[in-house]
């Protein structure tokens, strides 16, 4: 497995941790108020992270398009999380936070696509 994929399952392995330690605690209490924060990190943060490192390990490809692709995926979970948990809590100004990340995440499935269908020229018939 190469240093990007596994930058991406180590970065989406963080999240799903976190995620479930967070809804565990969200069940302990009875206090689902933050649930749409705890759903996009698992799925933004888990699963997209892994499915992206899953492509990158079975594809070999790594490089400088994948790395803004690491980069620009996982400052979106970074940023949006804690400011979506904000909002949700009352906090109306924490929405440029949440579209701030919402676009990092958007740029980094973007250069993930880039990526993906680049793999048609040189891929075999």
């Amino acid at each position: 497995m190469n240093k990007l994929s596994l930058s991406f399952f180590s970065a989406g392995a963080l999240c799903a941790l976190g995620g479930m330690i967070w809804g565990n605690y969200m069940g302990a209490t009875g206090d689902f108020t933050l649930s749409p924060a705890h759903a996009h990190l698992n799925l933004v943060g888990w699963a997209s992270l892994a499915i992206m490192g899953t492509f990158y390990a079975l594809s070999g490809k790594s490089g400088r398009l994948g790395w803004a692709n690491f980069g620009l995926s996982t400052s979106g979970v970074v940023v949006m999380i804690p400011f979506l948990a904000r909002y949700l809590l009352g906090d109306p100004g924490a929405h440029v936070g949440v579209a701030v990340g919402g676009v990092l995440a958007l740029l980094g499935m973007l250069t993930f696509v880039i990526t993906v269908l680049s793999g048609w020229r040189a891929a075999p018939n």
